[in-house]
């Protein structure tokens, strides 16, 4: 497993089912540079914790389009087995009409790539927050049987957009609305003298 923190996000092009339910046999992640990007994999269709987490990201899809993100979801499954768990009813098992991009990596390709290829041969459970340059920035990886915090994701993206327009970085636990803190021996001791007992 590689740590792609402050790297460039690798690129691809493969099939997806999109968000409008249409197959593609191109999509290409370079055509998102200059956008957020969350990029987050899932070991198969058709399982048991991962319909959990495609269902939690897309409900919060109305919150990632406010923050100007895109999403995409890759597993190692087909873009025709993609297409038929987007269609499957939940209360069948399936995810229903999800409303961002679905990669199919059945080549292995990407997974491997992002360095987050299990011993099984699918995707662990990693997600990568990537800046409009291109850039990764934020990257978390569970094992199989643990689900992820989808509404982490959202609190790093406000993070990460907080750097970019103050030029404050982000203590521990920073929300929106929050103070950041000045990247300075004085910053540091302003902000823990009034905000060290909240940690």
């Amino acid at each position: 497993m590689s740590v792609l923190v402050n790297r460039t996000a690798p690129s691809f092009v493969a099939p997806a089912v999109l968000a409008d339910g249409s197959i593609v046999e191109d999509f290409d992640f370079a055509s998102l540079r200059g956008k957020y990007v969350v990029v987050f994999f899932w070991p198969l269709d058709f399982t048991f914790v991962c319909p959990s987490e495609i269902i939690a990201h897309n409900n919060r899809m109305d919150k990632f389009r406010a923050l100007g993100v895109e999403v995409v979801g890759i597993s190692v499954d087909s873009q025709y087995t993609h297409y038929a768990w987007r269609s499957t009813p939940v209360e069948k098992g399936g995810i229903g009409p999800v409303g961002f991009t679905m990669v199919a990596d059945v080549k292995h390709e990407i997974t491997r790539a992002y360095g987050v290829e299990h011993e099984d041969g699918v995707a662990l459970r990693a997600s990568f927050l990537i800046d409009r340059a291109g850039i990764v920035q934020h990257q978390v990886v569970n094992n199989l049987s643990l689900g992820r915090e989808v509404d982490e994701m959202i609190r790093l993206i406000d993070a990460l957009q907080f750097t970019e327009e103050h030029g404050d970085v982000c203590p521990a636990g920073w929300r929106k609305g929050q103070p950041g803190m000045q990247e300075s021996p004085e910053g540091v001791a302003s902000y823990l003298a009034k905000h060290a007992s909240e940690l």
